[in-house]
């Protein structure tokens, strides 16, 4: 005997290709509607065309609203580009295409004090992630340690004991194991109020608590003090550590059940990683009905992740209508684009990096010990100065698409930003260390080239009073200065001087 639900679902089938109906149209037909829907890479309605996100430009505090290419569609990148044009941006508003006006703003500070915590978390890079759908450009949501977003005043979001359901597709290969990577119902107070009082999906490697197979990242269900992979905080073998460039991770609960879904958003199925009774304690559940994005519910915020898309739902959708997400995901023909963009580098090549700015073009990025700064340099400077401003071009240690640089008289020492200045470190192999290292080349936001920070990508290489840091356009730092920020990001690239 078929339920209501599936009858639904199996006459939207009958009705149109699933891959004609958006994510939020299949839950709907499943009755258990989207009440919160949030994706800077496409609709997720067949019909939706309003607004998909909000970005600002550095250049004059101006924004612009992306809206699809066409209603149901995917993302109109091109209009980012053009607005965005010679200055940075940054995502401002991820709207809620649910209706309910559950839109996703800058995450206010909470109770846990983390980096970054003077105020408000930061906003994500505009250009930090970009991807392709069935061809054509979109851009995701790359969260990096101190960055988030969320609304407290919702609309329609489950509370308490209610059902539930989550799903968020999010790049598999961006992750770490800190608290806590995570998209879904959290405290309307900002601060820890207990267990049960969350329920949301987390990406990572984090073992504070529990922990999937393996050595992660795996997908599991933050529900406040404690990141669940099974019935226990321990470890649930069942769950396993995922390698996918795309992830489709689910979550979804009601009275004393919950499971964990997961599986490769680009192509296959989903899997069941879990299925069955809540943990002790957590019983009953206190949701708050706030949403977050890319922290925990007190703000802890030093996790790392990149989120194209996601949704929660009234009510628990069954395995049928979840699997028919999923093939609709994979319809949508998630593929990675390129990070780099302007004058290509070459792999093994030495380079040095000449200042733009007016008064500062004879200067080079070069080093003295450990400190990146930049010195005047020519033809006639010594061979150790020539030496210390040449720079051998490598493939980036945290993403090969990007790129490092290794001191040419230091073999084995890479420019790599701590705390935000830059610095000469030797490689010690950590995955910190890679991507602290890895830098994307664009075309320069003045002239030249432009080098911004994989992890952080709102940071760029700048020279301020002649030392090297990562920077930001209007940062809290004294070195985020607006001032020249363009000019000071623009590098003439050469051959090396060595």
């Amino acid at each position: 005997m078929f339920s209501r639900r599936h009858l639904a679902l199996g006459l939207v089938a009958l009705a149109a290709p699933l891959v004609s109906a958006g994510p939020c149209d299949i839950y709907a037909a499943g009755d258990t509607p989207c009440v919160a829907a949030h994706s800077t890479t496409r609709a997720l309605y067949s019909a939706y065309s309003g607004s998909l996100y909000q970005v600002e430009r550095g250049s004059d505090s101006t924004t612009i609203e992306i809206v699809p290419l066409s209603a149901g569609g995917v993302a109109d990148a091109a209009a980012q580009d053009t607005f965005c044009a010679n200055t940075t941006c940054l995502i401002t508003i991820i709207y809620d295409q649910s209706g309910n006006g559950n839109h996703l703003t800058q995450a206010p500070p909470g109770g846990w004090d983390g980096p970054d915590v003077d105020g408000y978390d930061n906003l994500a890079s505009a250009i930090g992630a970009p991807v392709t759908l069935g061809g054509q450009k979109a851009y995701g949501v790359f969260i990096s340690p101190g960055t988030g977003y969320r609304i407290d005043d919702t609309t329609g979001v489950a509370t308490g004991n209610e059902p539930e359901g989550l799903y968020a597709v999010v790049d598999g290969t961006h992750y770490n194991d800190a608290c806590c990577y995570d998209y879904g119902n959290a405290e309307t107070s900002n601060t820890d109020t207990g267990a049960g009082h969350m329920e949301a999906i987390y990406y990572g490697n984090c073992t504070d608590w529990g922990s999937g197979a393996g050595s992660g990242p795996w997908i599991m269900a933050d529900l406040e003090d404690g990141l669940f992979s099974g019935l226990s905080a321990g470890v649930n073998t069942g769950d396993p550590s995922l390698s996918y460039r795309f992830v489709t991770a689910v979550v979804k609960g009601e009275a004393d059940e919950w499971s964990i879904r997961g599986g490769n958003a680009a192509s296959g199925t989903l899997s069941t990683f879990y299925s069955g009774p809540r943990p002790s304690g957590y019983t009953t559940m206190y949701k708050e009905g706030s949403i977050i994005l890319g922290i925990g519910g007190d703000n802890s915020n030093s996790a790392q992740g990149t989120f194209y898309e996601g949704v929660l739902t009234s009510g628990y959708p069954s395995n049928a209508t979840e699997d028919s997400v999923q093939a609709n995901i994979v319809a949508a023909g998630y593929e990675t684009a390129s990070l780099v963009s302007g004058p290509a580098l070459t792999v093994d090549s030495s380079i040095s990096m000449r200042a733009t700015t007016a008064g500062y073009t004879t200067r080079y990025i070069a080093h003295t010990g450990a400190t990146v700064n930049t010195q005047v340099v020519d033809s006639s400077s010594s061979t150790a100065l020539k030496e210390e401003a040449s720079w051998t071009v490598r493939t980036g240690l945290g993403n090969s698409d990007c790129f490092s640089f290794e001191s040419v008289d230091t073999p084995g020492s890479y420019i790599r930003h701590y705390d935000f200045v830059l610095q000469l470190d030797a490689n010690d192999g950590t995955k910190q260390f890679f991507e602290d290292a890895t830098f994307c080349p664009q075309a320069g936001l003045t002239t030249g080239t432009s080098l911004r920070s994989w992890s952080y990508p709102t940071r760029y290489f700048r020279h301020y009073d002649d030392i090297l840091y990562a920077a930001s356009n209007g940062g809290v730092q004294t070195f985020d200065a607006t001032a020249s920020f363009n000019a000071d990001v623009s590098w003439a690239i050469s051959s090396g001087f060595a």
